[in-house]
C-alpha cells in the first residue's frame, strides 16, 4: 500500500469520524433541550443561581480572603462553579454513553470512542454559548488585556482533556459494572468538596492542601481565576500543570478504553 493511499484512507476515516461526531452532538443537544425555554443557557443560569446562594451564606465570612471584596468572592465562586459543573455534567453523561447506545452498536459498526467524546463536545458547546462569554467579559474588564481572554483557552482545553479522559474510563467501566453511577456520584461529590469552589484554599489545613493537588480540577480552577480575576500576566506554571494533568488523564482513559473495548459487544 503506497503512502498516498494510506493518507487517503486515514483522511477518509477522520472525515467520517467528524461527521458522526457532529450528528451525535446535534442529537444530544436537541434531545436534551427539546421544549426548553432557555436551552443551552441553563448552563449559565445554574452557576449564577448557585453563586448567589453561596454568596448569601458564605460571602460575608470569606470576603476577607478575597481582598475584603464580596464582588471578588462572587467572581471566584462563579469561576469555580462553572468548572465543577462542566466536569460533573460532561463525565456523568459520558459514563452511560456506550451502554446507552448498545442497541445502535448491535446494528451498525461505529467507533465506540465517539460516544463519550460526543458528550464532552456537547458540553463544550454549552460552555462556549453560556458561561464563556460572561467569563470573557469579566476577564477583559478586570485585566484590560485581550491576551488574558486568549489565555483562557488553555485551562478550558485542559478541562476538556480531563473530562474526555475520565469519560473514556467511566464509560468503559460502566459496561462491566452497572452500579457504577451510584459510586460515581460519590466521586463527583469528593472532587467538588475538595475543590476550592465556594471556600478559599487558605482555610484548608496545610497538611491537607498537598492532597488537594491530586484533584485535577484544582489547578484548572486556579488558572482560570488567576487569568480572569487578578489582571496579571497568565501564570504559565498553572497552565502547564493543568494541561499536563489533562494529557495524563486523556492517555490513561484512552488506553483503558481501547484495552477493554474488545469485550464490550458481549455485554451490550
Amino acid at each position: 500500500m503506497t503512502l498516498s493511499l494510506k493518507t487517503s484512507l486515514q483522511g477518509s476515516s477522520m472525515k467520517r469520524y467528524l461527521e458522526l461526531l457532529h450528528i451525535l452532538v446535534e442529537r444530544n443537544l436537541k434531545g436534551r433541550y427539546r421544549g426548553s425555554f432557555l436551552g443551552v443557557y441553563w448552563s449559565l443560569l445554574n452557576p449564577l443561581i448557585m453563586t448567589g446562594l453561596y454568596t448569601a451564606i458564605f460571602g460575608a465570612t470569606f470576603a476577607s480572603y478575597f481582598d475584603n471584596s464580596t464582588l471578588n468572592y462572587i467572581l471566584a465562586a462563579f469561576t469555580g462553579l462553572i468548572v465543577i459543573n462542566f466536569f460533573s455534567s460532561a463525565t456523568t453523561q459520558a459514563l452511560s454513553s456506550v451502554v446507552g447506545n448498545g442497541s445502535l452498536l448491535n446494528k451498525v459498526r461505529l467507533p465506540m470512542t465517539i460516544f463519550p467524546v460526543s458528550m464532552v463536545v456537547a458540553n463544550v458547546f454549552q460552555f462556549v454559548m453560556g458561561p464563556l462569554p460572561l467569563l470573557a467579559i469579566v476577564t477583559l474588564f478586570i485585566s484590560k488585556n485581550p491576551l488574558n481572554i486568549i489565555a483562557l483557552i488553555f485551562p478550558i482545553i485542559a478541562l476538556s482533556l480531563v473530562c474526555t479522559g475520565v469519560g473514556f474510563l467511566v464509560s468503559a467501566l460502566y459496561v462491566f459494572f452497572r452500579d457504577l453511577p451510584y459510586f460515581y456520584e460519590l466521586v463527583c461529590f469528593v472532587l467538588w468538596i475538595s475543590s476550592p469552589v465556594f471556600y478559599p484554599v487558605e482555610i484548608v489545613p496545610k497538611a491537607v492542601q498537598s492532597f488537594l493537588l491530586l484533584n485535577p480540577l484544582v489547578p484548572i480552577i486556579g488558572s482560570i481565576r488567576q487569568i480572569s480575576l487578578t489582571g496579571d500576566f497568565p501564570d504559565l506554571h498553572l497552565i502547564g500543570h493543568s494541561l499536563f494533568n489533562g494529557f495524563i488523564l486523556l492517555g490513561l482513559g484512552w488506553i483503558c478504553f481501547r484495552a477493554w473495548e474488545k469485550n464490550f459487544m458481549d455485554l451490550l
